[in-house]
């Protein structure tokens, strides 16, 4: 794999940076800019072309193999990568009794995009993450020579890759917020920033880890922490993959007054902090403020 081929998909790079009006910043005197991630490919969505594009071309045309749930963003932006650059693609996926089951919207555009599913026990994936473990799924899934992507595709490749991001938008806000799932894109985005600049993160699962994790990928790709940021663990509806019908109905309204649709398990979360944050005074007068639109909603 080589940045050619990468550059054959096209990807709408830098991402555009879109201002606007909502009563609710602007009458605390907040401006609101949406980074439209969304936009950058339609197969790769936003963070996932970020975190993608750098272990693609690390894979070399190896098969690559990656990790995930039921409705896993990254299987199917990992599966489509396969599909338009003739790599071959493994997704293993979190659950064994879900191998005798009909595949659900989700998994059945993985399967169409030419990924091989290898579904396993619970318990093992939990540990996929040991040397031991891996390599008897790797035996297990007939690919001991695959370029391995970690759940969420969050690596030190990754994170480099979207420092990017950070990178795009020095000097065009006070504030850019992004929700998290396992932190790479976040980790990389604040890397990125420039002096006088602060990353706000919303984590999308309940637990508190996810700064460490987010300090531990830092480490990993620039040797220590980097960039001023901080999270705000209010915002998960209940955890990973869970919506309410209050948050449902905030993301038909955004959708409403700003004609995108909202995709509901991480940019929904987000926007919701935000407006909650900006009612709270969290932000000064003046405060230019960037939320990462880092995804689309799935239509199967």
């Amino acid at each position: 794999m080589t940045s050619t081929d990468l550059a054959t998909l096209r990807p709408r790079l830098p991402s555009p940076l879109q201002e606007v009006e909502d009563d609710r910043f602007t009458r605390r005197g907040v401006r609101l800019s949406l980074k439209r991630d969304d936009l950058i490919h339609p197969d790769l969505v936003g963070n996932k072309w970020r975190k993608l594009a750098p272990n693609l071309t690390a894979a070399a045309g190896r098969p690559v193999l990656t990790f995930g749930g039921a409705y896993s963003n990254h299987l199917r932006a990992t599966a489509a990568a396969g599909r338009l650059l003739g790599l071959p693609t493994v997704g293993v996926v979190r659950g064994d009794e879900l191998s005798d089951r009909p595949l659900n919207p989700s998994l059945t555009r993985c399967a169409s995009d030419g990924m091989r599913l290898h579904f396993v026990d619970r318990s093992t994936y939990r540990r996929k993450s040991e040397p031991s473990v891996l390599a008897g799924i790797l035996d297990a899934a007939g690919a001991r020579d695959a370029y391995v992507v970690p759940e969420g595709g969050s690596n030190t490749l990754a994170v480099r890759g979207c420092r990017a991001l950070g990178e795009e938008l020095r000097g065009r806000a006070d504030v850019v917020a992004t929700a998290c799932g396992t932190g790479g894109t976040f980790a990389g985005l604040a890397a990125g920033l420039g002096p006088g600049q602060r990353a706000l993160g919303i984590p999308v699962l309940r637990g508190g880890f996810l700064a460490a994790g987010i300090e531990g990928l830092q480490r990993e790709a620039f040797g220590g922490r980097r960039g001023a940021w901080s999270l705000d663990e209010r915002f998960h509806f209940g955890g990973y993959a869970r919506t309410t019908p209050g948050l449902d109905a905030f993301a038909e309204d955004f959708e409403q007054r700003h004609g995108f649709a909202v995709e509901r398990l991480y940019v929904a979360k987000l926007l919701y902090g935000l407006v909650a944050l900006v009612e709270e005074g969290a932000f000064a007068t003046g405060t230019r403020v960037v939320a990462v639109i880092t995804g689309a909603p799935f239509s199967g």
